[in-house]
């Protein structure tokens, strides 16, 4: 059962002088990670009454600089007001003049009500805003800033947007939360479980909750295994107060369950300026890359910055680059310093680091102009760029969900399994089909979407397909650049999946070589495809399927890579930072 906070918040104690403590931990947080250091005083109120419609009383603390305040910024958080998030985040923008709400989100950290992650941000961020407009300190504009789930209550708000919404921060963040769920169609086992068993302990303290993501895989490794999936709610979340099983049973798009999960009408809706940071080996590189296409699109102003980080390190490894950022971005569109000009200021919208060349190269728009080079997969496991012979016999493999392929790395949020990986014990195995070019004799740079045309037939018409782009160094080591996932259609299925992967930004060098894997899936990352059409969340029978991928005459396989020459298609290398 949820934790219900109604018996009511704890009174405000009234603004108090920033602490010799709170001064040292301001400084040590802007040095350790390589910020620029803020030099304003403020003042701190702690345990402010935000009312919501429904009677339940949300908390926030209150940052006020000591002299004229640059604007507001609101932060709506799940994750606490003291903890090291909140001193990142609203104790650090406060040292740089701006007053900042940071408000606990619905029954977390002694705000009122019952904490139900994601249903309720709408509304409470709506009810915030009101009473926001009603403080007699309040200027008249405010910002939103927020990484991860705190950019999940930013793009609520962003939903029916305020008139004094000035601009918005939002970084590693989802705003269609279905799509995070089932991404390709199969439940996102591990990532839902992983992301469940934390929300669940935010109050366990700061160091025992980031403790829980490195040994959540040990922890959580029952339930990948077990059937039905519906039993993890018994064993490993036994206790435990989040939705799984509404998650797990819903699984179309238009379920009621996600009807407050899904903020797409932000994206109609918003037109101030927007910045979006994001990493590479992040989960959510997709959708922060379909929310800047959108508000592009629409003419909103917005930019974009993609680092080589995961999604942890977006808060600290990354944090000389975003933060400079942010506050450029506040300082111009919140502050009014029209005439700033900060060490982040950009001369084109989109910003990316390109991995293996390592530098930061600056865009007009993304994707970039690009040269699509074609690889076609060969009989005996070659990759080149000549078609195989119509006579070219099939490749095959047997997916077999008692055992099956495991994921190794990838976009996934858990930093301890998350990213580029070896990929070689994976290769091994027999149900994963490997296909590799020869050594490459020039450098090769992909920047875009790679997509997948696998000629493909399954004997059981219950199947998924995993297809990665792997780097292949001298030294024999397989680090995975991008995946595509499907679970394949049933009804009138085509031979020919065309897959997009994941956009990739990377230089392949001279002496490497190019490598695609294709599979029956990645496991625990994507559910298993049991084979058998029986609903996935309370099935337990297992059917295997042998796969075939042409090369000849039932068609010819390959993957599509945006190519550049390095310096011909992109604006020219900017300094790299961070």
């Amino acid at each position: 059962m949820a934790r219900d906070r109604s018996a009511g918040p704890a009174a405000s104690a009234g603004p108090r002088p920033r602490t010799r403590r709170r001064r040292l931990l301001d400084a040590v947080t802007a040095r350790a990670l390589k910020m620029p250091p803020g030099r304003a005083d403020y003042t701190l109120t702690e345990n402010v009454a935000v009312p919501m419609r429904d009677g339940a009383v949300l908390l926030a603390s209150v940052y006020q600089p000591v002299t004229s305040s640059r604007g507001t910024i609101l932060i709506r958080t799940p994750y606490g007001r003291t903890t090291p998030i909140a001193l990142l985040t609203a104790g650090y923008l406060a040292t740089h003049g701006f007053q900042v709400v940071n408000q606990s989100c619905r029954g977390t950290f002694g705000s009122g009500g019952t904490w139900s992650p994601f249903v309720r941000e709408v509304d409470d961020g709506a009810d915030t805003v009101a009473w926001l407009r009603r403080q007699p300190w309040f200027g008249g504009r405010f910002a939103l800033c927020g990484a991860s789930y705190l950019g999940y209550t930013a793009w609520a708000v962003m939903v029916d947007p305020p008139p004094e919404l000035a601009c918005a921060v939002v970084a590693i963040s989802a705003h269609d939360n279905f799509r995070v769920m089932y991404p390709g169609g199969a439940f996102a086992l591990e990532g839902t479980l992983t992301l469940l068993d934390g929300l669940d302990h935010l109050e366990d303290g700061f160091v025992r909750g980031l403790a829980r993501f490195p040994t959540a895989a040990r922890r959580l490794r029952r339930a990948y295994q077990e059937l039905p999936l519906v039993r993890a709610q018994d064993t490993v979340l036994a206790g435990n107060s989040m939705p799984y099983t509404r998650w797990l049973h819903a699984t179309t798009a238009d379920d009621p369950v996600w009807r407050d999960q899904r903020l797409l009408a932000a994206l109609e809706r918003v037109d101030v300026p927007v910045l979006l940071h994001e990493g590479w080996q992040d989960r959510f590189v997709d959708q922060t890359l379909d929310q800047y296409a959108r508000l592009r699109a629409r003419g909103v102003e917005v930019a974009l910055t993609i680092g080589p980080w995961n999604h942890v390190q977006v808060a600290t490894k990354a944090a000389p680059v975003t933060m400079r950022e942010t506050l450029d971005w506040l300082a111009v569109h919140l502050a009014g310093d029209a005439d700033r000009v900060g060490v982040s200021e950009r001369s084109a919208p989109v910003r990316i680091f390109v991995t293996g060349a390592e530098q930061w190269r600056e865009l007009s728009d993304w994707p970039p102009p690009a040269r699509a080079r074609s690889f076609y997969l060969q009989p005996g496991g070659g990759l080149a760029e000549q078609e195989p012979d119509q006579a070219a016999e099939p490749s095959r493999f047997t997916f077999d969900p008692a055992d099956p392929t495991p994921a190794v790395g990838g976009r996934v949020i858990n930093p301890s399994i998350a990213g580029r990986r070896d990929n070689r014990e994976l290769e091994r195995r027999s149900d994963v089909l490997v296909f590799t070019t020869s050594v490459l004799t020039e450098p090769l740079e992909i920047v875009g979407s790679p997509v997948a045309e696998i000629v493909h037939t399954s004997d059981n018409p219950y199947a998924d397909l995993f297809v990665r782009v792997c780097e292949v160094r001298p030294n024999g080591t397989s680090l995975n650049l991008a995946d595509g996932f499907c679970r394949l259609p049933v009804e009138n299925p085509d031979p020919t999946v065309r897959l997009p992967l994941d956009a990739v930004a990377h230089r392949l060098a001279a002496g490497s070589r190019l490598r695609l894997q294709v599979s029956g899936g990645a496991h625990p990352r994507y559910a298993r495809n049991l084979g058998t059409g029986d609903d996935p969340a309370t099935a337990t029978d297992l059917v295997p399927s042998r796969r075939t991928v042409h090369h000849g005459a039932g068609g010819a396989s390959r993957i599509i890579l945006p190519c550049h020459s390095p310096g011909h298609d992109v604006t020219p290398e900017v300094t790299p930072q961070g």
